[in-house]
């Protein structure tokens, strides 16, 4: 095992509330209702895909520039006050880097965002980190991860993956990676190559290596 990657929205801090509540507030300035049914079509998925998808259903005449910078802007100051990191995934974490394992953050927020996350988290705690920032295309599509592959210099197949969202394990699974998936708001099958628990709690550094095995 050359490397483990981990998704940052729903799998290693608990900002999805945190999603849906700047979006709630977003929408309403938009003169629109928002819901969880709403929000679990944008799971994994990036900015602009979400404000593209906010002013379909707002049908509000307002520049997706504008609307980008209410999310950025809210999402920023939320997560900066702090964010629960979700069971399991520091220990993990911290047990990879004990093994000198490399570890990078890929996740398909914006630059802004996982810098207020990694700003109470620890973004020496990563090798790497991949934002949407750094690539032309976003999960689902593997780019992210060969990125993250590229900057530590291993092999994608050799790597784990670890993904809360259907879109980031298709992005994991093109990438060539082995995955764990943690569901959050959407379901996500087992399949070879594919580990789905309920909780990093149940996965220790062994299990990552197992699955490669397997």
């Amino acid at each position: 095992m050359q490397a483990v990657f981990f998704d940052m929205d729903g799998l290693l801090v608990d900002s999805e509330r945190v999603w849906l509540e700047i979006e709630t507030g977003v929408m309403a300035r938009l003169g629109a209702e928002w819901t969880p049914a709403h929000q679990a079509h944008l799971v994994g998925g990036s900015m602009e895909r979400t404000v593209d998808y906010m002013l379909a259903v707002s049908r509000a005449d307002v520049p997706p520039a504008t609307v980008r910078d209410w999310m950025t802007a809210g999402m920023v100051s939320r997560l900066a006050a702090g964010v629960r990191v979700l069971p399991g995934a520091a220990e993990l974490l911290d047990a990879l880097r004990a093994e000198g394992v490399p570890v990078a953050l890929v996740t398909s927020s914006l630059k802004e965002i996982a810098d207020a996350v990694l700003g109470s988290f620890g973004r020496d705690r990563f090798d790497a980190v991949v934002t949407a920032d750094d690539v032309t295309r976003t999960k689902p599509d593997p780019e992210p991860y060969l990125t993250a592959a590229r900057l530590l210099g291993v092999e994608p197949v050799r790597c784990v993956v670890l993904e809360d969202s259907p879109n980031g394990v298709a992005a994991a699974t093109a990438a060539g990676c082995a995955v764990v998936a943690v569901p959050s708001l959407l379901p996500v099958e087992p399949a070879p190559g594919r580990l789905v628990v309920a909780s990093l709690t149940e996965v220790s550094v062994a299990d990552l290596r197992d699955l490669l095995r397997s």
